[in-house]
């Protein structure tokens, strides 16, 4: 677990979802940055390709991400992995074609007082599915799946497996309703003592920020496919 798990929870709050706050020309300069990228992932299992935000692509990008987003939770650093070449990877996209399962992305080092998360839409279908509930441990992928917990040998900068969350959230089944609206992806055995905070609508133009505890996942409501960039910040 985190060793700053105190100074972390002083710096939380509600998820927050801000419109308006990018222009349709500098959406289409992040989707121009996606398209230069080269192609990191294509999990043809998941069906998703992932590309990550290398530092020397798209440095106008980088200035404008700053800003527009410590204007609206202050000042931050960005938890950036690095590339083999040891340079700053300051994001991810992911276009997907079939909803992403139940995770956090706390990071990889303990000692980081993690901070909040971003998400921009970069196209109009889809949407995201918060929880109320945290965990404090590294980016984890949360599943009883038997096949997924037995892997060990992960790749660097990829997420653990567990199924710890059972029973840490208490043992009430989770909402059939919500269940058929939004996760019919998930095992609804695998969302016992889940509590929904938020279902993010996608709007192209808007950010969703929210902290780095908060479990998360794609809801189950996707047309063809949808594109979007995920970002990673701690104090």
């Amino acid at each position: 677990m985190h060793k700053k798990i105190e100074e972390i929870k002083k710096t939380e709050g509600p998820p927050k979802v801000v419109k308006n706050i990018f222009s349709n020309k500098e959406i289409e300069m992040f989707l121009e940055l996606y398209n230069k990228l080269p192609i990191t992932v294509h999990n043809k299992k998941q069906n998703v390709i992932k590309k990550r935000w290398l530092d020397s692509y798209g440095k106008e990008m980088q200035e404008l991400f700053y800003k527009k987003v410590s204007g609206i939770i202050g000042d931050f650093k960005m938890d950036n992995l690095l590339c083999e070449e040891g340079k700053n990877i300051h994001g991810l996209f992911q276009e997907s074609y079939n909803p992403i399962g139940l995770h956090i992305d706390g990071g990889f080092n303990f000692d980081d007082k993690i901070f909040k998360q971003t998400l921009i839409p970069l196209t109009p279908v889809g949407s995201t599915v918060i929880f109320k509930n945290r965990y404090y441990g590294k980016s984890t992928n949360f599943t009883l799946d038997k096949k997924e917990l037995s892997m060990k040998n992960l790749n660097y900068g990829q997420n653990i497996r567990s199924s710890d969350h059972i029973g840490m959230f208490g043992n009430k089944p989770f909402d059939k309703d919500q269940h058929k609206k939004y996760l019919q992806h998930e095992k609804i055995e695998n969302l016992i003592g889940l509590e929904i905070d938020l279902v993010y609508q996608w709007e192209v133009g808007s950010i969703l920020i929210f902290d780095r505890s908060n479990l998360h996942c794609s809801s189950s409501v996707i047309e063809g496919k949808k594109l979007g960039l995920t970002t990673f910040t701690k104090k």
